[in-house]
């Protein structure tokens, strides 16, 4: 595992994920209503991303200009340290921003780690489980993307992807979509209007028990339970990345 390349996936896939938990979760939009706020996040040797929250919703944006809070890492470990809880980091722009960091934002990242590793009791709640199985796939597909620009042999697999976009989701619910273009990948948090390819899950439940591991990808396109199609060299190469996924979100 490259800490360069979980950098990437922590401030994209992981942080970028608060955009959807803010979409699926009241009690997350209530925690930064009213509140208009950008943090930025700067790793040396890194990634760096802007989190502009605005009135109960919130996005990560490549880049740190114009950010009122700015949060500097030394190293992709460092960074890596603040989203395991090792690391404290201090702002060096936007102290004024402090309350809300420490009160309405831990909070937030709180209730995100809550839904991205819950508690087996926790799933039973249908209601949780269908909230944290859609947060799942937000997060997979933007992990997807950062693997196969960043890490050594996720690169070798995007390297065979061709131009164009391949088709995830869970049938007749929620779609998203990786574009690979020059052989770099971009995550599509909905429905690409054209695809070359596609990997659809029966339903949620399913798509869940695929995410922890708990089946076999193969045998269930060979029960009719996962349905792929299209030009299938490319959903090949999206699994081999989806491969790397676990390894870096363990």
């Amino acid at each position: 595992m490259d800490q360069r390349t979980l950098a990437y996936i922590n401030l994209f896939a992981v942080l970028g994920s608060l955009e959807f938990l803010c979409r699926l979760e009241p009690a997350a939009r209530q925690l930064i209503a009213g509140k208009k706020v950008s943090i930025g996040f700067s790793v040396k040797d890194g990634p760096s991303g802007t989190l502009w929250i605005e009135d109960g919703s919130c996005r990560m944006l490549p880049g740190v200009k114009g950010c009122q809070v700015l949060l500097p890492f030394s190293s992709c470990e460092k960074f890596n340290g603040l989203i395991d809880g090792t690391v404290t980091p201090i702002p060096v722009k936007g102290f004024h921003k402090l309350g809300f960091l420490l009160k309405n934002f831990t909070k937030l990242t709180d209730m995100l780690n809550l839904y991205l590793r819950p508690e087996p009791e926790k799933l039973k709640d249908e209601t949780f489980f269908e909230k944290s199985t859609r947060l799942m796939l937000h997060l997979i597909v933007s992990a997807i993307a950062q693997i196969g620009n960043e890490d050594a042999i996720g690169r070798c697999s995007a390297g065979y992807i061709q131009d164009g976009s391949i088709l995830l989701g869970v049938k007749g619910d929620l779609y998203c979509g990786i574009r690979a273009e020059g052989h770099r990948l971009f995550a599509c948090h909905e429905q690409p209007e054209a695809y070359q390819a596609y990997m659809e899950f029966a339903d949620l439940r399913l798509a869940r028990q695929l995410f922890d591991g708990q089946v076999n990808a193969v045998a269930c396109v060979g029960q009719g339970k996962i349905r792929i199609g299209g030009l299938i060299s490319q959903v090949d190469n999206i699994n081999r990345i989806l491969d790397r996924v676990s390894l870096y979100l363990a």
